[in-house]
């Protein structure tokens, strides 16, 4: 299985950290935010992974990750031009999909849980956790195990 890491959006409610570099290259505790959900697909054992990012800070991306083998990991790039969502950006992973399956994380996302490849061969799955504030996030309707909104 190969992962797609999406790190593209303009950080706009991070302004003005954001002004110069991409919210997913600021520092979270000892590292920069990308870290984590890249060590989440590697550990989940994914070793071939696109990172989507904006066209403005592409060449930082590289810079910090370079090829991914210092993270034993064989890393692609691609460039979202313009902002135009999560499915638009996951549209340029499709040739480096090769018709297989895909694993896909936000750049912006932190997991506490583990998870491996083998959760996946039954299809999709969705990640969610409760929350306190759940009017800040996106909020999911489910019944009866099922996804309706």
């Amino acid at each position: 299985m190969k992962g797609v890491l999406l790190a593209g959006g303009t950080g706009s409610r991070l302004m003005p950290l954001t002004k110069v570099t991409n919210k997913h290259l600021l520092p979270v505790y000892d590292k920069p935010m990308i870290f984590y959900p890249l060590q989440k697909l590697i550990d989940a054992g994914i070793r071939d992974i696109m990172i989507v990012s904006g066209k403005g800070h592409a060449g930082h991306f590289l810079e910090l990750l370079g090829s991914g083998s210092d993270f034993k990991a064989r890393l692609s790039y691609a460039v979202q031009e313009k902002a135009g969502g999560i499915a638009q950006a996951l549209s340029l992973a499709e040739e480096f999909a090769e018709g297989g399956p895909i694993s896909v994380i936000l750049g912006d996302n932190i997991f506490e849980d583990e998870f491996k490849v083998s959760d996946f061969k039954d299809g999709a799955r969705i990640y969610m956790k409760d929350v306190t504030d759940p009017e800040r996030f996106g909020v999911a309707t489910v019944k009866n195990g099922r996804l309706l909104r």
